[in-house]
């Protein structure tokens, strides 16, 4: 593409702020009103928007509680997706809004741009895309980390990412008369894990990384189009992926041994990251761009300490 047709095709996507301006309220006895571009926060947070979930199947996942926050903010249809659909079709009578189930891998280009297709295809319109598909990785010092192991989690949990955005994004272009402008919010769950070490193994803290860093360099390369894509960074959340760990503290009693080295003495339930997943797929975070969200009970906020001792 010659950088003539690259910057006409960038003019015809630009966002309703960069063509419009952020509307003047008027005064109230003689100051300017307060200016908006969200609706009333009291409302649904994603009235009529269009959802795809990745990684949506485990029933205490981050995928399927940000479902139900979607569908419960007026979503007006959600695709959950997942490698594994055992439970699915379950999710799908429980959620009161247009739910649609699909079956593949994230990794898998042709079936990325096919769920995607039937967003559009059905609804004119893709307004939010959550890639939070991810696998624990190899639990192994990086020694004995082989490199086919090695790029299995980078294909579930980083070319998951990457894919989700390259082909989400233009889809976020579509524009329609329920649709005026082009925008978007493209959400990744990255980890804890990618912002510091200790966290995870080297293939996934690396994958989770990656993550970040998609969210990033892509969020500049949408500029002006109100296209935004931020990563989340989870920390010990109780989930299909760590729900041995729970497990088994809760038999040896030692449950509130669990998230002990942050702030909060806790670990976090699925529920509390797909807040975040509302709130940065919601036009309430408008100006929230290219970052990476911790969701940790604080455990980034500080460098490793020994409990008991001055933090």
């Amino acid at each position: 593409m010659s950088s003539s047709s690259a910057a006409k095709q960038r003019l015809q996507a630009l966002s309703q702020q960069l063509v419009q301006g952020i509307p003047d309220e008027g005064t109230f006895e003689g100051i300017p009103r307060i200016r908006h571009i969200a609706s009333d926060s009291a409302g649904p947070r994603t009235k009529d928007k269009v959802v795809i979930v990745t990684g949506a199947n485990s029933p205490n996942g981050l995928g399927r509680a940000s479902a139900h926050q979607y569908a419960q903010n007026g979503a007006k249809a959600v695709y959950i997706c997942d490698y594994d659909d055992s439970h699915l079709a379950t999710h799908k009578r429980e959620i009161e809004v247009d739910v649609h189930t699909r079956q593949f891998d994230a990794g898998d280009e042709k079936a990325v741009v096919a769920v995607i297709d039937d967003a559009i295809s059905k609804y004119g319109r893709l307004d939010i895309f959550f890639a939070n598909a991810g696998i624990v990785g190899q639990p192994k010092i990086f020694t004995e980390i082989d490199g086919e192991g090695f790029m299995k989690t980078m294909r579930t949990n980083a070319l998951g990412v990457f894919l989700a955005v390259k082909h989400a994004a233009p889809a976020m272009k579509v524009t329609s008369e329920s649709k005026l402008y082009p925008s978007g919010s493209i959400i990744g769950t990255a980890s804890v894990a990618g912002l510091r070490s200790n966290a995870g193994s080297t293939d996934y803290s690396a994958s989770k990384a990656a993550v970040i860093s998609i969210a990033q360099t892509c969020s500049y390369q949408l500029a002006g189009t109100g296209i935004r894509v931020n990563a989340i960074c989870p920390g010990l959340i109780e989930t299909g992926m760590t729900q041995s760990t729970f497990d088994k503290a809760r038999e040896r009693g030692t449950e509130r041994k669990i998230g002990q080295l942050n702030p909060l003495q806790r670990g976090g339930i699925a529920d509390e990251v797909a807040r975040v997943a509302l709130f940065l797929g919601s036009d309430e975070s408008s100006y929230v761009n290219g970052q990476a969200w911790a969701v940790c009970g604080g455990l980034t906020a500080g460098h490793p300490f020994v409990p008991g001792k001055l933090a």
